[in-house]
């Protein structure tokens, strides 16, 4: 009898301890995890829900099913060209196989110095390969020469921004962009893309946040940016005195067509008014000739004679009715 207690209490208590060590576990969603069973993995367990494991033997790592940021540090690294920047990248990521990355790296933390590792060798080739252009540009184009332009707004009506940047472009010597920043962005991405499947992660995208000019390279940048702005006022003065010149062209013929128009009727009708005046002295002459006669004779000294600084002679048909004794 006291043997049978003996062995009850015995598997009461390796049931208790079982119990305790818990035989079961929560995978929760979000998340993922392999079990390992005396440091080989035996199991993958993707789905959310509660799961069996052996006490004291199995081993559960869990892992973020998420997406995750990684963020680079600001890395100096030389162009084509020699020239000095720093490049800040950030990416997202997941973990696409927990059994490859458990292999691999086992820990997050870990994930994120290889990624480290592996992006910024990356950025680093593909920079070195382009020049600086590529890198700091995305288009030919020196603005956008759209309606929400905030460096042309004001131009006035008619004047078209985008032909003012195409002929900015036509005359400077700018080289061309066989790629941009953009495009370099997704050659980092692609060459990134072939590393990082061995070690069970998935890499989704990579971004640069930021490239900044080293101390040696600000000056030139800043007077490129000058000569550049200079440019396009003097393209936008050009412009508007091409306007003026065209405004000012039509104002004259304008003026010019305005004035022989007026001079034209002026014409017109101080001829019509001489036709008039003509007619009335002729038929005023025709009602008494000998008075029209006097009175133009009167009225011509009233215009005359005040002018006369001495008289020679009087003997002159022109003042036969002042010293006329028939008139």
């Amino acid at each position: 009898m006291k043997k049978l207690l003996k062995r009850v209490i015995i598997i009461l208590v390796i049931i208790i301890g079982i119990l305790v060590a818990g035989p079961f576990y929560v995978v929760n969603e979000g998340e993922q995890a392999v079990v390992v069973q005396l440091g080989r993995l035996v199991k993958v367990e993707t789905g959310a829900g509660l799961k069996i494991k052996i006490p004291f033997i199995d081993e559960v790592v869990r892992y973020p099913k998420r997406i995750m940021a990684w963020d680079g540090e600001a890395q100096i690294m030389p162009t084509r060209e020699r020239q000095f920047i720093f490049v800040d990248v950030t990416a997202r990521w997941r973990i696409s196989d927990p059994q490859k990355f458990y292999e691999s790296i086992q820990t997050v933390d870990a994930a994120y110095s290889k990624l480290a590792e592996i992006i910024d060798s990356e950025v680093r080739t593909v920079v070195a390969e382009n020049y600086l252009r590529e890198s700091v540009r995305n288009t030919n184009m020196l603005l956008d020469s759209g309606p929400n332009n905030a460096a042309l707004e004001g131009l006035g009506e008619g004047i078209d921004p985008g032909s003012i940047i195409s002929s900015i472009q036509s005359e400077a010597d700018y080289e061309p962009i066989i790629k941009g920043r953009r495009q370099l962005a997704e050659e980092i991405l692609a060459r990134s893309r072939r590393m990082v499947p061995e070690y069970g992660i998935e890499l989704i995208d990579v971004v640069t946040r930021q490239i900044r000019y080293s101390n040696d390279l600000t000056k030139s940048v800043y007077d490129r940016m000058i000569k550049e702005r200079n440019q396009i006022a003097q393209a936008i003065r050009s412009e508007g005195e091409a306007r003026r010149a065209r405004w000012l062209g039509r104002m004259e013929n304008e003026k010019r067509s305005i004035l022989s128009s007026a001079y034209e009727q002026a014409e017109m009708i101080r001829g019509t008014a001489d036709a008039t005046a003509a007619r009335i002295y002729a038929d005023a002459y025709n009602l008494d000739r000998g008075f029209f006669e006097f009175w133009r004779a009167v009225e011509s000294y009233r215009t005359t004679m005040p002018k006369f600084n001495k008289t020679l002679t009087t003997d002159m048909d022109y003042f036969r009715y002042l010293y006329s004794p028939r008139q």
